[in-house]
């Protein structure tokens, strides 16, 4: 059986005698460790498979340019393009089958953006003794299948405790790529990406059997701004077959700066890859904005309670036609077919008759403003019926049929 590479990223600088032990023990382990070195003060030939300076010079600048440079913040964004570049290539190659990091704050920033940067499915194990710092696991792991694994005490200088942190963390990734692989189109059923949320529960789940009844097999993503966010990453990356986009309520979070904010590129990467789309509208015409950020006019809003904690405000008719114009915008990129299905009594569990947000009227502003900047190939299909009805359910599965 060939050799497993697996990437070692730590800056050697500060965190060398525990890198060393951490690949030494990989190598005990019968795996290949490649060991690239991200110091941002070292001056090379520290026995790294990879050094600084060919680091930097993936990324566009000199070991010499990082060492007199007093911005950080620059160093520290081309350090990293020359790590994501260089272990794409080993990727690539062959050469590597797996990636750990070992470090505080920066090192686990650098390393995890790297480890991002990289397939789904490619183990990923990020050692890190500020794991548990409020608001840092959230940017560590993003929308990364990164496991992170809290060192709890610091990483400087071995102890007992923390080889036994780092063996246990060699052992995991050891054992994490032997894995299989992903299978590859041809090998499987294909794969349909679902977005859902709780209050489309019921249709996603219709949905979904529907679909593997069929065939497929359904990933379901939680439409909650992490979740479609990753979607699209692995859109991109050509994991799927085709997308049922039955929660895009990202893309006007992001225009309103809502707490569903799925980014700029939400509802792209499918009609990049031109793999067909079927797209729905749930909690497109409720937005989400931080409780602390109300402003008076938010505080006047009919509002929705789904917990003590989420709260969805009624969009107003002007942000659900800037809403329209931005999927139309995004839609109309599409090298693959498109289906638009609205259900046009409610958009949710949440938006029925007797619920104050409940307004199919002010829906119709955001279907009319989107069938007038479709193309003409982009068919919007209404139902008489609500998201979470049986009748909906079925619309959904047949515009599949027409597309998948």
């Amino acid at each position: 059986m060939k050799e497993k590479g697996i990437l070692l990223i730590a800056t050697l600088d500060t965190k060398g005698t525990e890198a060393f032990y951490l690949r030494d023990k990989i190598a005990e382990l019968g795996k290949r460790p490649v060991v690239l070195d991200i110091s941002l003060r070292g001056k090379g030939g520290t026995g790294a498979e990879i050094s600084p300076e060919e680091v930097a010079q993936a990324g566009g600048s000199s070991l010499k340019e990082i060492h007199e440079s007093g911005d950080r913040v620059a160093i520290t964004a081309a350090m990293t393009r020359g790590a994501i570049q260089i272990a794409q290539q080993l990727l690539e190659a062959g050469k590597i089958h797996g990636v750990i990091g070992i470090g505080g704050s920066t090192g686990s920033l650098m390393a995890t953006d790297v480890m991002r940067a990289l397939p789904f499915g490619i183990p990923k194990l990020m050692i890190s003794s500020t794991a548990a710092l409020p608001g840092m696991s959230t940017r560590y792991i993003d929308t990364g299948d990164i496991l992170l694994m809290h060192s709890v005490i610091e990483i400087s200088g071995l102890n007992d405790l923390l080889r036994n942190v780092i063996d246990r963390a060699a052992h995991a990734i050891a054992g994490m790529v032997e894995v299989a692989p992903i299978q590859r189109e041809g090998e499987r059923g294909k794969l349909i990406a679902m977005t859902m949320l709780g209050p489309c529960e019921k249709c996603a789940s219709s949905v979904r059997q529907g679909l593997e009844q069929r065939g497929f097999q359904v990933v379901g993503f939680s439409a909650a701004g992490i979740g479609d966010r990753a979607m699209e990453d692995m859109a991109a990356q050509g994991l799927f077959d085709g997308v049922v986009d039955l929660a895009p309520g990202g893309v006007i979070d992001h225009l309103i700066g809502g707490t569903r904010d799925a980014g700029p590129h939400r509802l792209e990467a499918a009609g990049r890859r031109g793999i067909p789309q079927v797209i729905s509208t749930c909690g497109v015409n409720h937005i989400t904005p931080r409780k602390t950020d109300y402003t008076d006019e938010h505080k006047r809003r009919r509002k929705y309670d789904l917990d003590r904690y989420r709260t969805w405000l009624r969009a107003s008719p002007e942000e659900l036609a800037r809403a329209a114009q931005v999927f139309a915008q995004k839609l109309n990129q599409a090298r693959g077919p498109v289906r638009v299905v609205i259900p046009l009594e409610g958009w949710s569990s949440v938006d029925r008759r007797g619920n104050e947000t409940y307004d199919p009227q002010e829906d119709l502003t955001f279907v009319q403003e989107l069938k007038s900047k479709l193309r003409p190939d982009i068919e919007v299909r209404t139902i008489a019926a609500n998201m979470e009805d049986p009748g909906f359910s079925q619309a959904i599965l047949e515009a599949c049929e027409e597309v998948f």
